[in-house]
């Protein structure tokens, strides 16, 4: 086990941060940690970096307490803080053989800190003053540092926060790679980077888990409907679809739609009542599209295209948020 958490609870005065969170992180893979501000994210991850104490509950990170054996806990764990902490007047390779130090490593720091140079990009940079450095480079630079002693488990906290495309791009890609042979947990506020990289999601609130699963799987969580999107190579109009065996909703991907756990409301005052592209709901179990090619063989029709919508992580982030504060 990387990581197990049970029972976590951390209250700064009268604000409870943290309540009662369990869970276990296995080893290797991205785990992405989701939430608002001040849902208790970094708390925890400072928890597990052995920076606070919990209030109480209990914390392991490979094996070794976060209380009892904190030292432990740090050898094994590398950690890029949110603000990525830097010293500005050192040199790349400088701050990097500093760090190494500091781990009181043993070997050939010189050659390590020349493998982590290569390993996150930063060779046209080494020779350079971390200050003079681009947000990207100074990046690379903390996620370096949380790696130069090879730990078991890595905790980065707003990794690509402020990047640009570019740059967001190629820490994603570090980010991958690292994943490969560690323990990544990583928090975000970005949706679309826990569904490019994350192999899990857990999204917490209010100090508390309210979905944890793979990010396949949490598109299942909050909505109670299939949508298929038809495409037909000519208008239907909406009557006859409404016919199809297994069809319990249909409307216009262009009408106005707020979805509330998976409720679709038309808000439109004027429903569109025939056009070839067409959104058809079912219960999540049944699997309409053999039906739909079914209808359209029957009454001629020429599908173009046909493919399932899946809900989008950031509008399941938001579910979940609102319903829990509700």
């Amino acid at each position: 086990m990387s990581i197990s958490i049970s029972n976590i609870t951390k209250i700064y005065g009268t604000q409870k941060a943290l309540d009662a969170v369990t869970l276990e992180i296995m080893p290797g893979g991205i785990t992405g940690l989701l939430g608002p501000n001040g849902a208790g994210k970094s708390t925890l991850m400072k928890i597990l970096t052995c920076f606070i104490p919990p209030t109480s509950g209990d914390a392991s990170v490979c094996g070794f307490d976060v209380l009892e054996q904190s030292m432990e806990v740090r050898k094994k764990v590398g950690y890029l803080p949110e603000n990525n902490p830097l010293y500005l007047d050192l040199y790349v390779k400088e701050f990097l053989t500093f760090i190494a130090g500091t781990h009181q490593m043993k070997g050939n720091i010189s050659k390590r800190v020349a493998e982590m140079v290569e390993i996150t990009g930063l060779q046209s940079e080494q020779h350079k003053k971390i200050g003079a450095l681009s947000k990207g480079y100074r990046q690379r630079v903390g996620l370096a540092q949380a790696m130069i002693h090879n730990p078991e488990v890595l905790i980065l906290d707003e990794p690509t926060s402020g990047l640009d495309p570019n740059q967001l791009l190629e820490i994603r890609h570090l980010i991958t790679e690292a994943g490969k042979t560690k323990t990544v947990v990583m928090s975000t506020h970005i949706m679309q980077e826990v569904e490019a990289i994350c192999n899990r999601a857990i999204i917490i609130h209010q100090g508390k888990i309210v979905a944890d699963d793979t990010t396949g799987n949490l598109h299942q969580i909050v909505t109670s409907q299939a949508i298929i999107k038809v495409e037909f190579g000519t208008s239907v109009k909406r009557t006859l679809l409404l016919n199809i065996p297994g069809v319990i909703d249909v409307f216009h991907p262009g009408a106005p739609v707020e979805s509330q756990a998976g409720t679709l409301l038309k808000t439109g005052s004027k429903q569109i009542q025939e056009s070839n592209v067409w959104h058809m709901a079912s219960k999540p179990e049944h699997d309409i599209r053999a039906t739909i090619f079914q209808f359209a063989v029957d009454h001629k029709l020429t599908v173009l295209s046909m493919h399932r919508e899946e809900q989008k992580l950031e509008e399941i982030f938001q579910e979940l948020t609102k319903n829990q504060s509700s």
